[in-house]
C-alpha cells in the first residue's frame, strides 16, 4: 500500500481545520434565529458589542470609522444627504461604502442605516411626498395608510436604506406643539387604527409569530420605529421636549395604546421621547423603558434614543455625559443616536462596564436585541443594496397614491351660507377666476417641515411635485382664464369681475421646537388676503397648516372653507375635490378651537366648546362628467 506523504497529511489536517473555522452558525441562514444570535454573541468582544450600540451621523462616518470602531448603525439627520439633489444611485453607493467598512471587521456584522421617512422618503430629491400624519388622520382610512407605508418602504429601499424612524404615534393633545402635524389625532383610538402603517412598512407579521418579536418581510420592506415613547404629545402648553403631567392611568390610556398595536404588528424598534413624565426624563426612565415596554409589553426589538437624547437627560445638555450614558443605558436604551461624538460615547460606556457601573448583562440584552432585528430583516444575507428598485423613487403609481391621500384628507368646514346654496364643487367653466394667497403656488409650503431639509423650505425648486395653482390650471376648462396674484388689494379684486376666487393661505414650514406656537395665527399676509378677496367676491379659502389655526375672525367672510393640512407634493388632489371630480369625505382628526385661550381642548373634555368639533366634516358628491 502506497504511503501518503507526511506533508500531504498535514495539508489535509490544515484544510479540515480551516473548513471547521469557516463554518459559523451565525452565518448560516438555515439555523434558528436564537442559535445564530447566541453563536455571534459568544464570539464578540466588549469593544464589538459597544460598537453595535452606537449610531453615528453619516457626516462623521466613513468605511474606516465603521471598521475601526465596529459601528453598528449610521443615520441621516433631517436634510443630511450625500450631495444636493442626490440620485438613488448616489445614496446606494454611499450606504454600501459604509456597509463595506462594517463587513470588513473580524466578524463582518452589517450596519443598519436609518433615516426619517415621516411622510414618504422626505429627505430625498424627487421622492413622493405624502400628506403629513395630521391629514392622514382626517382620512380615517387605515388601509390607505398601510398602502402609503408600503410605497414609502419601496422608495426608501430604492436608495439602499433598510430602516426608517417612523411612524410617529404621538397623540397630540395641544396644537401649540410644533410636532402636532406628525400626530394622526388627539384621539388614541384613531392613532391605534393608523398603526396599520407599521404593516405597510415592514410587511404583515406571520400568523404564528410570537407577540413582541420584530418582523421585516424582506428586501422591499424596511424596519420601522414607533416614536416617541411615551407621552411626547402631552406636554404642558405643547412645549416640545417638555413635561407631560398626567396620572399613570392617563398615560396608559391616552399615550400608550398606539404602542400596544405597533408591538403586536411586530414593530422592530421604539424611539424614546425627549420629554419627561411627571418630571422624570423618558431617556432615564427605567420603570417605563425596561419595566413596562420590555418586561410587561414583552417588546423584543431594540430601543433607540433620539438625536443626542441621552445628552439632554441633564440640563444643560451634555453637562455630565458620563452620567447621561449611565442613566440612558441603565434605563434600557439599546442603541444610542450619539450622533457625532462617538469616541466619547464609546469610551464612556466602556469605562462604565469595566468599572462594573453597568453590568455586562445590560450590554448583552442591548446587543441581543440589535442582532435580533438585523438577523430578522435579512441584513446578514443581503447587506449590500443594488439598483434594482431605483425606479420606485417618486414613481407615478406612488404619486397617484399620494394624490388619493390628499383628496381623502381634505376637510370641508363650510360650504355656502346655507346647505341650499353650496359654493363647492366649483364650476370648471367660468369666464375668469382669481387664485390668491401665499400658499397657492408654493410647493415647499404645501409639503411643510421634514421635506428635503429638516425645517422644510419655501418655493418651488426643492423637489418635484404639483402646486395647487398648477393643479387648478390643469383642472379648469381651457376657456377659463386663471389669474394668479399672491396678495391682491381689494381694488384689484373689485375691478376684475371674477366669477369666484380660491384663496390659499396658512403656516410656513417648521419642525419640532421651531414650530411651537402660543398664538397659532395664519402667517401674514394671509389674513389681509382673505379680507381683500373674500370681502369682495365669492371665495373658497384653503388652509395649509399642520394643525388648527385661528380662523374664527374670518369664517363669516368666506363662502367656503377647506382644511388641507400639509398635503405634500401632489397638489392635484386639492383640485380633485374643489372641482368635484371627487367628493369631500375627510373629517377632523383634531378639535378646531375658537381661540387659543381654550387650549388644551380635546374631545371628551368637560368644557368643550369648539369652532368645529372633532369628527366634523361636510361632504359633497362627485360631479364627474363622462
Amino acid at each position: 500500500m502506497a504511503r501518503i506523504p507526511i506533508f500531504l497529511m498535514g495539508l489535509v489536517v490544515i484544510w479540515a481545520a480551516l473548513a471547521e473555522a469557516e463554518y459559523m452558525i451565525y452565518k448560516d441562514a438555515a439555523k434558528p434565529l436564537n442559535s445564530r444570535i447566541k453563536d455571534l454573541m459568544s464570539r464578540m468582544t466588549l469593544e464589538e458589542k459597544i460598537g453595535q450600540m452606537t449610531q453615528i451621523e453619516r457626516g462623521v462616518a466613513s468605511a474606516e470609522v465603521m471598521k475601526d470602531y465596529f459601528i453598528g448603525s449610521v443615520l441621516s439627520g433631517g436634510g443630511s444627504v450625500p450631495t444636493k439633489q442626490a440620485s438613488a444611485e448616489t445614496w446606494i453607493n454611499m450606504v454600501n461604502e459604509f456597509q463595506k467598512g462594517a463587513l470588513s471587521t473580524r466578524l463582518g456584522i452589517p450596519m443598519i442605516y436609518g433615516i426619517d421617512a415621516v411622510h414618504g422618503h422626505n429627505n430625498v430629491y424627487k421622492a413622493t411626498i405624502f400628506p403629513h400624519n395630521v391629514g392622514l388622520g382626517a382620512t380615517r382610512d387605515p388601509n390607505l395608510v398601510k398602502r402609503i407605508g408600503a410605497a414609502t418602504a419601496l422608495e426608501v429601499r430604492a436608495t439602499g436604506i433598510p430602516y426608517v424612524f417612523a411612524p410617529c404615534i404621538a397623540v397630540c393633545r395641544d396644537p401649540r406643539w410644533g410636532r402636532c402635524y406628525e400626530s394622526y389625532s388627539e384621539d388614541p383610538k384613531l392613532v391605534q387604527a393608523m398603526t396599520d402603517i407599521v404593516s405597510g412598512l415592514q410587511g404583515d407579521i406571520p400568523a404564528n409569530s410570537s407577540k413582541g418579536v420584530p418582523f421585516v418581510a424582506g428586501k422591499t420592506k424596511v424596519a420601522a420605529c414607533a416614536k416617541h415613547y411615551v407621552g411626547d404629545g402631552g406636554t404642558t402648553k405643547g412645549i416640545n421636549e417638555n413635561n407631560t403631567q398626567i396620572s399613570r392611568h392617563g398615560l396608559l390610556s391616552i399615550h400608550m395604546p398606539g404602542y400596544y398595536n405597533s408591538i403586536i404588528k411586530g414593530v422592530s424598534t421604539v424611539m424614546v421621547s425627549y420629554s419627561s413624565w411627571n418630571g422624570v426624563k423618558m431617556h432615564a426612565n427605567r420603570d417605563m423603558v425596561t419595566g413596562f415596554l420590555k418586561n410587561i409589553l414583552r417588546f423584543r426589538g431594540f430601543v433607540i434614543s433620539d438625536w443626542e437624547g441621552i445628552d439632554r437627560i441633564t440640563s444643560p445638555p451634555h453637562a455630565n455625559y458620563s452620567y447621561s450614558i449611565q442613566a440612558g443605558i441603565s434605563a434600557g436604551i439599546d442603541m444610542i443616536m450619539v450622533p457625532n461624538n462617538y469616541k466619547e460615547f464609546i469610551d464612556g460606556l466602556t469605562s462604565h462596564v469595566k468599572n462594573k457601573v453597568i453590568p455586562m448583562s445590560r450590554i448583552d440584552d442591548a446587543v441581543t436585541r440589535i442582532l435580533r432585528v438585523k438577523f430578522t430583516m435579512g441584513l446578514f444575507e443581503n447587506p449590500l443594496a443594488d439598483n434594482s428598485l431605483v425606479n420606485e423613487l417618486g414613481s407615478q403609481e406612488h404619486r397617484e397614491l399620494a394624490r388619493e391621500a390628499v383628496r381623502k384628507s381634505l376637510v370641508l368646514l363650510k360650504n355656502g351660507e346655507s346647505a341650499a346654496e353650496p359654493l363647492l364643487p366649483l364650476p370648471k367653466k367660468a369666464t375668469k377666476i382669481l387664485v390668491a394667497g401665499s400658499h397657492a403656488d408654493n410647493l415647499g409650503y404645501q409639503c411643510g417641515g421634514w421635506t428635503i431639509e429638516w425645517q422644510g423650505l419655501g418655493g418651488n425648486n426643492l423637489t418635484s411635485g404639483t402646486t395647487i395653482l398648477t393643479a387648478i390650471k390643469n383642472t379648469v376648462d381651457p376657456s377659463t382664464e386663471v389669474v394668479y396674484k399672491e396678495n391682491p388689494d381689494a381694488d384689484f379684486v373689485k375691478s376684475n369681475n371674477f366669477s369666484y376666487a380660491i384663496v390659499v393661505v396658512g403656516e410656513p414650514p417648521y419642525a419640532e421646537t421651531f414650530g411651537d406656537s402660543l398664538n397659532l395665527t395664519i402667517s401674514e399676509p394671509g389674513p389681509s388676503t382673505i379680507q381683500n378677496v373674500c370681502g369682495t367676491v365669492k371665495c373658497v379659502t384653503v388652509i395649509i397648516s399642520g394643525r388648527p389655526v385661528v380662523i374664527q375672525p374670518y369664517v363669516s367672510l368666506m363662502d367656503a372653507l377647506v382644511a388641507a393640512w400639509l398635503p405634500g407634493s401632489e397638489g392635484q388632489g386639492v383640485a380633485d375635490a374643489l372641482f368635484g371630480d371627487y367628493g369631500f369625505t375627510g373629517t377632523l382628526s383634531r378639535t378646531w378651537f375658537k381661540t387659543v385661550d381654550q387650549l388644551p381642548m380635546n374631545i371628551g373634555d368637560q368644557h368643550y366648546d369648539p369652532l368645529f368639533p372633532f369628527g366634523f366634516g361636510l361632504t359633497t358628491k362627485p360631479t364627474k362628467t363622462i
